[in-house]
């Protein structure tokens, strides 16, 4: 395959398929992704078949438990993903949403249009349920798709695939509306990040290494996060089975996704009595504790024995794994500078019945999402009630946190005159 001249060709047929989708109607949106919905549900033991030969070759290619989790797929992540595709279809369409309507002085009336982005290139690794979700945003907001999932995701993706150009039949819209790059040559990313012409935005969802680099080489803007280094911060004014429920909870949901915390912030008045606790919570489900000093010395006199100190490497590090950095702090201050300071922009919460230390902590954090008395696990599209997301930003500028609808549209002036000239 001329791996060019292959991307040359979905990039053509994506600008082309952009402009139809961009006037499709929301019941023709919505019948697509309903269909496909369907479709999933009803090709569930087909999806998961072919996952399993992914899966297969993955562990024998020695893919770490991280990706192994998130390449999985089974009949409830299926449904999963077709229940995901319905709450896109009942959100409201952003397409043509028009808001900020004001009169100027000349009689001309201003005001601000949503519109799609246009073709969106979307880049992950081992998510196979990115498929349907991406697919199902973009297409909701008016713009076509061009998904490039991990080599190790292959037979899953194209399975998904089948079903999406299915919805996409059925509706009567264009098969280039979404495409699956259907070669694992990684030259095919090299060309979609770069292809200004046909592409007006990537998204990359994966490891720091893979968003680095489509960061680093994309001629294309890039909406990305690179690390996930979210925090929970236990005040000494917390409930504190609220706080022990919310720390283990962000922590040993799940290991391996980007809103699991990472470091844990304790007031040290309340240490000893939140660490009781949580560190026998830990303890039994084999999570490794990196302290500082201070948690290393209460911790042995609680009876926890040797734990490993951590480094100042440690605070700066995204584990994915069952790994914990933990630190005593003085108060909301402190935990605020570490947070500030450590921190990936991403997600981080404060565990507290004190209303104004709440506040505090929602303003001066500067995180795409900061939480007061609830698990970083929430920073999710689904739970946001996006229906789906299409990754998490960190960025400031378009779109921040969460992306859903919409973060892939954008706005333009609409002026509506009646005869005025300037003068």
């Amino acid at each position: 395959m001329d791996i060019k001249q292959y991307m040359q060709q979905v990039g053509e047929a994506a600008r082309a398929a952009a402009r139809e989708v961009a006037r499709a109607n929301t019941n023709v949106k919505n019948q697509a992704l309903l269909a496909i919905a369907d479709a999933l549900e009803r090709d569930a033991g087909k999806l998961v078949a072919a996952n399993e030969q992914d899966v297969a070759r993955a562990r024998e290619n020695g893919l770490e438990p991280a990706m192994l989790d998130r390449l999985t797929l089974n009949a409830k992540t299926v449904a999963s993903m077709a229940e995901g595709l319905r709450q896109v279809a009942a959100l409201p369409d952003p397409v043509g949403e028009v808001s900020e309507m004001s009169y100027r002085p000349s009689g001309i009336q201003l005001g601000k249009m949503r519109v799609p982005l246009g073709v969106i290139g979307i880049i992950y690794e081992a998510r196979p349920n990115v498929t349907a979700d991406a697919a199902a945003l973009c297409l909701k907001a008016g713009n076509a798709a061009i998904l490039r999932g991990g080599s190790e995701a292959i037979e899953s993706n194209q399975a998904i695939a089948a079903c999406v150009r299915e919805g996409l039949a059925v509706a009567g819209l264009p098969q280039a509306a979404v495409q699956v790059i259907e070669t694992t040559d990684r030259a095919a990313v090299g060309e979609l990040i770069t292809m200004r012409q046909y592409v007006d935005v990537i998204v990359p969802r994966g490891g720091k290494g893979l968003i680095e680099r489509i960061s680093n080489d994309a001629r294309v803007p890039v909406i990305k996060h690179l690390d996930g280094i979210c925090h929970v911060y236990i005040d000494d004014k917390a409930d504190l089975d609220k706080a022990v429920r919310i720390a283990d909870n962000a922590k040993t949901h799940r290991y391996g996704t980007c809103n699991t915390m990472e470091t844990l912030l304790v007031a040290e008045i309340i240490a000893a009595e939140v660490m009781s606790q949580l560190g026998r919570i830990y303890a039994d489900k084999n999570v490794e504790m990196r302290c500082c000093p201070k948690t290393r010395n209460l911790m042995q006199q609680l009876g926890f024995g040797w734990l490993k100190a951590a480094t100042e490497e440690d605070w700066h590090t995204e584990y994915l794994a069952p790994i914990l950095s933990i630190r005593l702090v003085a108060g909301l201050d402190e935990a605020i500078d570490h947070i500030n300071s450590y921190g990936s922009q991403h997600t981080d919460s404060i565990i507290t019945e004190d209303y104004g230390r709440a506040r505090r902590f929602l303003r001066e954090v500067d995180s795409a999402s900061v939480i007061v008395n609830a698990s970083t696990r929430f920073a999710d599209g689904f739970e946001y009630g996006l229906g789906a997301e299409i990754g998490i930003s960190t960025d400031k500028i378009h779109a921040r946190g969460p992306v859903g609808l919409h973060g892939l549209t954008s706005q333009k002036w609409i002026v509506l005159g009646d005869g005025q000239i300037r003068s």
